[in-house]
């Protein structure tokens, strides 16, 4: 990977390209550490309980490069525009209309991406008033009426959301890889960089004497790259199935014949079945948070108690609820049926097996072996990493390396690295044309 970034350096226009994403995430962490005003940001920090335990609060802050926890511009981040892909992602399943939308080409897809932006400016103002009222004691009053500030902290919210979406669309764009993805990346890295920052500089730090420290980052760098291996070997997996197409006769040309293979992949569906298993799980925190955050009730007790990441009950739901959700996920991107009709009405069919519903519940059922290996490891990388790093004590590292954060952050790494090569051998295609 390194020696193809090396490379991509020499050409003049991957070089460009390079340093246009990298002059827009700066911008980007840099409006992660511009405080919204109007904030008393510490006051902030310490109601939204941002600590080094596995909350989806956390996880959030994680995502946004510790914006959120700043009470920056950018705190909300992607989080709107990924929860409104969802949503949209779901309503395509029971909405006619958006059905027909997803297949009328890019005609489709602009009106279905216009959509999903509308729904993520909703989300976010949604997010920013509950945010607001939820935390009506850290609005400094004394540069204006409250209801004024709240307002205004409001606006700068949802446009910080939105501004945050463009420059991901930008990169996207102009830069290298999905910008929104690369946004997550950097996020998480920078937090990951200070969580190192604070384990060796702070003031029971490794340079401050404390060797136990030095010991359990030690153990943390290892058993990390022990994890990323693992889920760098599962996300290359992929069953692959035959398919063969039939030659056909047109004219006094042949046409056809050749042979080749569907990709599924064991981790097809991605980190998304643990976003949904933890927004799922951490549903009734996040409303007593939001609507009830100094709450003594017995149900807010009885929540953090069984329902919290220290009790047993969170990880056994954490394991079905991922299972359950990939199934759920797997169903909606990998449509057989659809696939089946593709492949018949190309002539195509696969060794052995008819064409049409002979196709289809073949495919399905490959399909469903495939996912259950797949929402296995994702449950085992949502819960072993986080055991062994509580097991190792390094609370402010595994707080920035949960299991989603691994997850994207391999994933990320793994697309950017193909983004590279195939712009180079793009390159190296037409230099050859050229010739």
């Amino acid at each position: 990977m390194f020696k193809r970034l090396v490379d991509a350096f020499k050409d003049k226009d991957i070089r460009k390209k390079i340093f246009i994403t990298i002059g827009l995430v700066l911008i980007y962490r840099l409006g992660c550490w511009i405080v919204v005003p109007g904030l008393n940001t510490s006051a902030f920090k310490s109601s939204l309980g941002i600590s080094d335990e596995l909350t989806f609060m956390n996880l959030l802050n994680s995502i946004s490069g510790g914006a959120l926890a700043n009470g920056a511009i950018f705190a909300l981040g992607v989080s709107p525009y990924i929860s409104s892909s969802i949503i949209i992602q779901l309503l395509t399943l029971v909405i006619p209309g958006l059905q027909r939308l997803s297949r009328m080409g890019e005609e489709g897809k602009q009106k279905m991406s216009t959509y999903t932006k509308i729904c993520a400016l909703i989300l976010a103002l949604i997010q920013s008033v509950a945010i607001v009222l939820s935390y009506q004691s850290v609005i400094n009053t004394e540069i204006g009426p409250a209801w004024l500030v709240s307002c205004m902290v409001v606006l700068i919210l949802v446009a910080g959301s939105m501004a945050t979406y463009w420059l991901g669309e930008k990169i996207t764009e102009l830069g290298i890889s999905n910008g929104l993805s690369l946004l997550i990346f950097v996020g998480i890295l920078s937090t990951f960089g200070n969580s190192l920052y604070n384990a060796l500089f702070a003031s029971n730090g490794v340079f401050s004497g404390n060797m136990e420290m030095l010991l359990e980052i030690i153990y943390f760098l290892i058993a990390l790259v022990v994890i990323f291996g693992f889920i760098v070997f599962m996300d290359m997996a992929e069953r692959k199935v035959p398919v063969q197409y039939a030659k056909q006769i047109k004219g006094r040309k042949m046409y056809g014949g050749q042979s080749t293979y569907i990709p599924i992949k064991v981790n097809a569906t991605g980190v998304m079945p643990i976003i949904f298993a933890m927004t799922f799980i951490s549903l009734p925190q996040i409303i007593i948070s939001l609507f009830a955050p100094n709450s003594q009730s017995g149900f807010a007790k009885w929540v953090s108690k069984w329902i919290g990441t220290q009790s047993w009950l969170y990880f056994v739901l954490m394991a079905i609820f991922i299972i359950g959700f990939a199934y759920f996920w797997a169903q909606i991107t990998f449509d057989t049926v659809e696939v089946s009709k593709n492949i018949q009405q190309n002539g195509g069919f696969i060794p052995g097996i008819r064409p049409g519903k002979a196709t289809s519940d073949y495919l399905k059922k490959i399909s469903n072996r495939i996912t259950l290996f797949g929402a296995i490891f994702l449950a085992l990388i949502a819960l072993i990493p986080s055991l062994i790093f509580k097991f190792i004590g390094t609370g402010t590292l595994v707080t920035a390396f949960s299991a989603t954060g691994l997850l994207i952050v391999v994933s990320v790494a793994i697309e950017i690295d193909k983004q590279i090569e195939s712009q180079m051998l793009m390159k190296n295609y037409k230099g050859f044309l050229n010739k």
